[in-house]
């Protein structure tokens, strides 16, 4: 992947045309977005075929092009928002019901049990979201650092089978991972479902080291055990391997769609610019396409639902999806 571009896909001027009279449009006031109202009669096929790829190919892929330099923050936002709804639902993807994720240091730490690491300046650590693929749209990248890393989940699936079969079946057990206190009405404040699960003749991945770990605070969740502990070390010893893994660069304008049912994605620790105007910023999106693959039952704990594009994000009492246009 490294040594080849084929996973890159550059949009078109008339790609971009077709994008800007449609922003130009929405800009002012934004309806409740659905992809019939925001016909894209080329880009529109062209992005399909993207997410095909996504979901039952590669596993991901970058789109470059956007012209965010000329756009402001809301015409990004509004173009991203057109892209997405043409590759699934759109899924709330915190307590506050944000259809829109903006992607920032906003101070916290991880040690902070309600924090999640995308809201620090941490290293993420190989993971999943909760949902069928994640969009990112860069728009300023960090001074330093805040680099993208992809594995594939499934070839460490097989690595594991190939050298420790006996620890890869110790991740296909249930396993506590903690909502981070975004617990849904009747819920526990963790769900219980294993890290690797073979399902339709599918492997599907979900998984956040960190959360398994901090899921040991609540009663009735036992410690981790010797086994568990190693198993989850080798599965993080292959994702960070060079040899398995991908690194790659943001740059303003790039899209990055992520599968996560096959795709375990990093985010390296970054420095960030002192003016709050030129600070790292990514905008995010939750998706819930359609076309996505069967999952096991046992996932509706997590994702509400196992229907396919109607099933992932974070639902909690009393919230309203809404798009938040300023972090």
């Amino acid at each position: 992947m490294a040594q080849n571009t084929d996973w890159v896909a550059r949009l078109t001027k008339e790609d971009i045309a077709e994008l800007e009279v449609l922003v130009s449009r929405l800009a002012g006031e934004l309806p409740a977005i659905r992809a019939e109202d925001v016909a894209l009669p080329t880009l529109g096929a062209r992005l399909g075929k993207l997410m095909e790829e996504v979901l039952w190919g590669r596993g991901f892929v970058v789109i470059k092009g956007l012209p965010v330099e000329r756009w402001t923050r809301r015409e990004a936002a509004v173009a991203f928002l057109a892209m997405g709804v043409h590759w699934g639902n759109l899924r709330m993807q915190n307590a506050e019901g944000h259809l829109l994720g903006h992607v920032r240091d906003l101070g916290r730490s991880s040690q902070d049990p309600n924090t999640r690491i995308y809201q620090t300046r941490e290293r993420q650590t190989h993971h999943t979201d909760s949902c069928d693929v994640v969009a990112l749209m860069c728009l300023q990248t960090a001074k330093n650092g805040g680099l993208s890393s992809l594995v594939s989940s499934t070839t460490i699936f097989n690595e594991m089978r190939r050298r420790r079969p006996d620890l890869l079946q110790v991740l296909m057990e249930p396993i506590e991972t903690d909502r981070r206190g975004e617990v849904p009405e009747g819920c526990k404040h963790y769900f219980t479902i294993p890290v690797f699960n073979y399902h339709d003749g599918l492997v599907s991945a979900i998984y956040q080291r960190q959360y398994i770990e901090s899921a040991r605070r609540f009663p009735g969740v036992p410690p981790l055990t010797a086994t568990q502990i190693e198993a989850l070390d080798l599965l993080d010893q292959l994702a960070n391997d060079p040899a398995l893994n991908l690194t790659m660069e943001f740059e303003p304008g790039d899209i990055q769609l992520v599968h996560n049912h096959t795709i375990l994605h990093d985010r390296t620790a970054f420095e960030d610019y002192p003016e709050p105007e030129r600070k790292r910023h990514l905008l995010r999106l939750w998706l819930a396409p359609p076309n996505a693959r069967p999952l096991p039952a046992v996932y509706a704990d997590r994702f509400g639902s196992i229907t396919p594009g109607d099933r992932g994000g974070v639902t909690v009492p009393g919230i309203t999806p809404t798009i938040p246009f300023d972090a």
